[in-house]
């Protein structure tokens, strides 16, 4: 390690509010009724050593829902569609909801916009749980929603944008501004009466700041994180257009970039909202070796 390395950790790096809570719930949910089964319906956070811990706890992950069973079922923090939330009922389970409140914000103003006759533009990916959830809970109320990230998929819709003229706009909560601004410019364009809900959530928005500011003061970035975390990616994303960055999952990994690391004197670590402090203490302690 060079004498002068210089290491330095973001403050807003590890669990947001919403996961740290889920999490903490879920282990207290199975700690105060040890005789009841606890399962997660989806994976409650993106990252498999939580999963890991929560199985070693007695609390399941399953990926579908079974016909019938007991216990309770935890909706994950990305939310479900009330379609999911009966048939949790209907199996047998008790449903224990712990969808981010950043989520349910978003899928209150969705629903809201649908209901006063605006055609709803959901600015996040297609299959991301937490917009196929808000989506749902939408479309209960009127069948005009669109999904989308960036222009070109809205071209297909633009005659249709423009003979309903109002036009509401909500996002996913782990998005980046750079993807909403030239949608929102483009609907000016075809729109009327525009309504536009910023509905990334706080710590993403200081999370993506943060990282752009440490990208440009810092030879390398390190994202700690999981490859399947929408959040996480997108921390990536923003840190490699300014300078060299690399997204690993645990310590592990850090030995692929031995040269790379080697020459460095000034790095920089971020992490995503659901990688546990431990992780990042362990990147941490295996860069100062």
């Amino acid at each position: 390690m060079p004498e002068s390395r210089k290491i330095t950790l973001a403050k807003y790096a590890g669990f947001c509010y919403g996961v740290k809570r889920a999490v903490e719930t879920v282990e207290k949910l199975k700690q105060e009724n040890p005789e009841k089964k606890v399962c997660v319906l989806g994976e409650l956070i993106h990252n498999n050593d939580v999963i890991k811990s929560l199985a070693d706890h007695g609390v399941k992950t399953i990926e579908t829902l079974p016909d019938s069973g007991e216990g309770y079922c935890v909706i994950r923090t990305h939310g479900q569609s009330p379609d999911v939330f009966e048939q949790i009922e209907n199996a047998g389970f008790i449903p224990y909801d712990l969808t981010c409140p950043d989520v349910k914000k978003v899928q209150q103003k969705a629903i809201e916009l649908v209901q006063n006759g605006y055609y709803l533009i959901i600015v996040g990916k297609e299959e991301h749980p937490e917009v196929v959830a808000i989506k749902a809970n939408a479309l209960q109320y009127g069948q005009k929603v669109i999904v989308a990230t960036n222009i070109e998929q809205l071209k297909n819709f633009e005659e249709k944008l423009k003979e309903n003229k109002k036009i509401g706009v909500v996002v996913q909560t782990t998005q980046m501004l750079s993807t909403l601004n030239p949608v929102v410019e483009f609907l000016t364009s075809v729109s009327k009466e525009l309504i536009i809900y910023n509905t990334i959530c706080p710590s993403t928005s200081r999370r993506q700041k943060e990282a752009e500011e440490m990208a440009k003061e810092n030879d390398l970035m390190i994202v700690v994180g999981s490859k399947n975390s929408a959040n996480t990616t997108h921390l990536a994303d923003i840190a490699k257009k300014i300078t060299n960055t690399i997204h690993i999952e645990s310590e592990k990994e850090l030995a692929q970039y031995k040269d790379i690391i080697d020459k460095t004197k000034k790095i920089g670590i971020t992490a995503g909202a659901s990688t546990p402090q431990n992780i990042i203490d362990k990147v941490i302690e295996e860069l100062n070796k």
